[in-house]
């Protein structure tokens, strides 16, 4: 098991730049691959970012391609995301998560074991 516990986010302007942290415990991320995605109101959990397990891999969604990075520290089983260049669509609750399974689609919530509790991300314009 993998518990993920989430900091950072709040409420930010146009433009600005946020850091979002989700710290592991229970398993090691160097064997587990990582991502973040955000749930706009009444929708499904839309991919941000994966970093894969052995970190030669990292993919974006498009919307966020650029000003996005996502990170991880495998000595302190740290996730990061930072975020620069906010904008209003951005607003969203991030949400940390991690898959064991090497035949998983990364950038598909469901296939997802492990999940942080979510941290409200609010880009005013």
């Amino acid at each position: 098991q993998m518990q993920l516990v989430q900091s950072g986010g709040g409420r930010v302007q146009a433009g600005d730049s946020l850091k979002l942290s989700c710290a592991a415990s229970g398993r090691t991320m160097a064997t587990t691959t990582m991502a973040w995605f955000r749930r706009y109101p009444g929708q499904g959990r839309e991919f941000v970012a994966f970093i894969h397990q052995n970190a030669d891999a990292i993919l974006y969604a498009d919307s966020v391609k650029g000003r996005f990075t996502i990170s991880k520290d495998a000595n302190r089983n740290m996730l990061y995301l930072q975020m620069n260049n906010l904008k209003p669509e951005d607003t969203a609750t991030y949400f940390c998560a991690g898959v064991i399974s090497t035949g998983a689609r990364l950038h598909v919530a469901a296939d997802y074991d492990y999940w942080g509790q979510g941290t409200q991300v609010t880009v005013a314009s």
